[in-house]
């Protein structure tokens, strides 16, 4: 199996047309037909329904472009660290991070870093933890940023200086509004919408012991969407303060849960010495950012 027959094959599953992928790929069609093909019949499966003018992934293809899509982007990671020790100008640094607005101590970091080497890239996944440690495990990125009191101890860690506060986002005529804090109690019975985790792990105990009690209407992936639903009078949004900014345009407010419920902030990483020169360096950097405050 090959990494150029591999990205033909992720091309074209991404287009759904044999026609475009083979353009984009500088290849004639049927020599990108012939080579899909041989793909089929080395792996002994269907990777394609094929009509007249769309391919579609089979089940089988679907769990090869998974497959794939990961490998390839080890290949393009590892080339780029090596690219970055023949002549280093700068590289690219590879960062899954959870939503919050702590973020921003990150972005303050590479911006310095670019400073010195502007050829720095960044490239940020978002997810939950196990999302995150996946791609972590996987070296598919260089840093993980997890929230709340999660077990990091296999791997190396530093806490920021940030702590995230849990609040309710809710519309300004809800009858909570007028509060200047909302309490644990006055949580229940509201139709409210949770991240997609769910009550796992990164969620704190305090909510995570009220779950079977609580009248949870659906979940969200990023605190924007789920802001558009609780616009629409859909329920309240259980979040973090600082991801939605209320404005008279979105008729939306947030208020804190009282008493405070924060989440800390954490960068993990694995084996040091695997990190590329640019993740080094990203890591001195923040490590100083850290000590300074």
């Amino acid at each position: 199996m090959e990494i150029r027959v591999l990205n033909y094959f992720v091309e074209t599953a991404r287009l759904q047309n044999m026609t475009k992928a083979a353009q984009k790929l500088h290849v004639s069609q049927p020599t990108l037909s012939k080579q899909l093909k041989e793909l089929e019949e080395e792996l002994g499966q269907k990777l394609f329904n094929r009509s007249k003018h769309h391919s579609y992934l089979t089940a089988e293809g679907e769990i090869l472009y998974k497959r794939a899509t990961a490998i390839l982007s080890i290949v393009h990671k590892t080339e780029a660290e090596f690219q970055s020790m023949v002549d280093f100008n700068g590289g690219e640094i590879f960062i899954g991070c959870a939503e919050s607005y702590g973020i921003h101590i990150i972005a303050k970091v590479i911006k310095e870093l670019r400073q010195t080497y502007p050829n720095i890239k960044f490239h940020l996944y978002s997810g939950n933890y196990d999302m995150i440690t996946e791609r972590l495990n996987q070296g598919l990125i260089d840093f993980g940023i997890t929230v709340q009191n999660i077990d990091t101890s296999s791997y190396n860690s530093l806490t920021l200086p940030y702590q995230d506060s849990w609040g309710l986002l809710m519309r300004k005529d809800s009858p909570l509004a007028g509060k200047a804090k909302v309490q644990i109690s006055d949580l229940m019975n509201l139709p409210l919408i949770i991240s997609r985790q769910g009550f796992t792990d990164e969620m704190p105990n305090e909510l995570k012991e009220m779950s079977p009690s609580l009248n949870i209407i659906g979940t969200y992936n990023l605190a924007y969407n789920a802001s558009i639903f609780v616009q629409e009078g859909l329920g309240y949004a259980i979040c973090f303060d600082n991801l939605i900014h209320p404005n008279s345009s979105t008729n939306l407010t947030f208020k804190k849960i009282d008493p405070p419920i924060l989440s800390s902030m954490k960068l993990i990483w694995t084996d040091p010495e695997s990190l590329s020169r640019t993740a080094k360096l990203f890591l001195e950097q923040i490590e100083s950012e850290v000590s300074r405050q």
